[in-house]
């Protein structure tokens, strides 16, 4: 097996709603906002090669949608998953399978482009199969009011129309240490139902893909939610019990979303669980 990180494309998001109800003089500190109160935000993938399979972990935002939905979110960089992919010897239809964490449009909207001719959409990744699971699949695609706007039909409904749409078979366990793909996954149902991160054994470490547990490096500190989860105070139990977990087992964990950090290690403090050590990539596995 060998890892590789995937940069699709960096973006920035309202400080305030990315840290709910945390001053602006605290969060700040670690996550700067800009002068419309935004903040550096990432979109980066996890791509596993396992023999014959080559496996993307979500696929950010895409770039099929108009000037003015992207306008709200002041795209910035020049990553993109093809160059990400090039630059790795790889190309996407390269890749056999993608696994969404879950389905809002940052983390699944690459999976779906505009046709030749674009009068309809077809999936970015042809030959792969598209992972999600069957609750979340159910919850994404009927969607409730607060996140209609983060689950977009046009993302969705082609992946299941392509016929390449499968479901992660479930066991009734929160971590559950199996699955079709090889890695582990710690189901969490605050920031939406049954958002899935992948849990990967890698030389000699575990690997957690935090997805929207765990945003930012910032986001560490237990009060520290997000606006957008739906269930913030079950989002706050989540943490807990995952933070003392991964101080106990000793994880790594892989931030999707922090644009300026990549990996990070944990320990328990007097003020409860904070960041231990920062690590690149390629600083802890090259």
């Amino acid at each position: 097996m060998k890892l590789y990180t995937v940069e699709t494309g960096n973006f920035k998001l309202d400080g305030g709603a990315m840290f709910g109800v945390v001053p602006k003089a605290i969060w700040q500190r670690t996550n700067p906002a800009d002068h419309n109160n935004q903040i550096d935000i990432a979109a980066r993938s996890l791509l596993i090669e396992d023999g014959d399979r080559l496996i993307l972990i979500d696929t950010g935002m895409g770039d099929k949608q108009p000037d003015k939905f992207f306008g709200y979110y002041n795209r910035w960089g020049n990553h993109s998953i093809d160059s990400s992919l090039q630059k790795l010897g790889f190309h996407r239809d390269d890749i056999t399978d993608v696994f969404l964490t879950h389905l809002h449009f940052d983390h699944c909207g690459g999976c779906i482009q505009w046709n030749k001719d674009r009068t309809g959409y077809e999936p970015a990744f042809k030959n792969a199969t598209f992972w999600t699971n069957e609750d979340h699949w159910k919850w994404a695609t009927v969607p409730n009011a607060r996140e209609k706007a983060s689950f977009l039909k046009e993302n969705l409904l082609p992946i299941q129309e392509s016929g390449q749409l499968k479901f992660i078979e479930r066991t009734s366990d929160r971590f559950q240490k199996e699955s079709e793909l090889g890695f582990g996954i710690h189901f969490v149902d605050g920031h939406t139902d049954k958002q899935m991160l992948p849990h990967i054994s890698y030389k000699g470490k575990q690997l957690v893909f935090m997805a929207d547990l765990l945003p930012t490096v910032g986001h560490i500190p237990l009060p520290y939610v997000m606006g957008y989860d739906t269930r913030p105070l079950l989002t706050l139990a989540e943490k807990e019990l995952f933070l003392n977990e991964a101080v106990l087992e000793g994880y790594h964990l892989f931030f999707e979303h922090d644009a300026h950090n990549q990996l990070c290690t944990l320990k328990e403090t007097e003020k409860g669980v904070r960041l231990e050590e920062l690590f690149t990539f390629d600083q802890l596995f090259n």
